[in-house]
């Protein structure tokens, strides 16, 4: 999880990508509040949570970042909403959670698929409410955030088989945000080549200009599973 200021686009000139740009700053300025963004992984996600969060009014606040994969479910819950003292042993003092800490700006929760059924109705009354309640404490606190979350699962399907609340999947999609895959993005794939083999030749001191054309065929036909994750990774292994 981080909380920082940045500056990052959202690179390629296919028109789904012109039609993504436009949403996220048709969504960033709205008052909407909730947002989820569909991709898969390695799609740029993150990215497009940033960019939500730089181009709105919240911008001077804090984007703060949280996989909720990575952390274990029984830490989530203090991590997020913070505790009072002697809430449980260690506890020896109050502790501002993580959501409190960002108040004024932008929550992602990426992966939310992997949130545990207790804190899925958590995180449901905070988005309803913007009010949550600190480990061992009776009183509420509230905030003012945006809440994007992000999943590479059709959480639709994932409500059907009982493993997602379906309340919870219909108050995130308020506002729908899909990212399409690199291999559906046609030449786009060579602009982030030239943008990936500008950053790594700086950095190795390496000298690549350009691909062979019968690579460029293999980039062309393969399926990149990891998306520009993928792409990216590989470009700094060659150079």
């Amino acid at each position: 999880m981080s909380m920082h200021a940045f500056t990052q686009e959202l690179i390629g000139e296919h028109p789904s990508i012109h039609a993504l740009r436009k949403l996220v700053a048709r969504v960033a300025t709205s008052k909407v509040n909730t947002v989820l963004i569909y991709g898969e992984t390695g799609t740029g996600k993150g990215l497009v949570a940033r960019m939500l969060h730089q181009q709105s009014a919240r911008a001077d606040k804090e984007f703060l970042d949280i996989n909720c994969a990575a952390i274990p479910g029984d830490l989530l819950e203090s991590e997020l909403f913070g505790f009072e003292r002697g809430a449980f042993t260690g506890a020896v003092g109050m502790k501002q959670g993580l959501i409190e800490a960002a108040n004024g700006g932008t929550v992602f929760l990426d992966e939310i698929r992997e949130l545990d059924p207790v804190m899925q109705a958590k995180i449901l009354t905070l988005l309803d409410t913007q009010r949550f309640r600190r480990v061992g404490s009776v009183r509420p606190t509230s905030v003012d955030v945006r809440f994007i979350a992000a999943t590479n699962k059709i959480l639709l399907g994932e409500v059907k088989q009982g493993h997602f609340r379906e309340d919870l999947y219909y108050r995130l999609q308020v506002i729908a945000i899909n990212i399409p895959p690199l291999r559906e993005r046609g030449d786009d794939i060579f602009i982030l080549t030239e943008r990936f083999m500008a950053k790594y030749n700086a950095v190795y001191a390496s000298r690549m200009q350009r691909l062979d054309p019968e690579v460029e065929d293999i980039f062309r036909a393969y399926e990149w599973p990891g998306n520009v994750r993928e792409l990216e990774n590989l470009l700094e292994r060659i150079c």
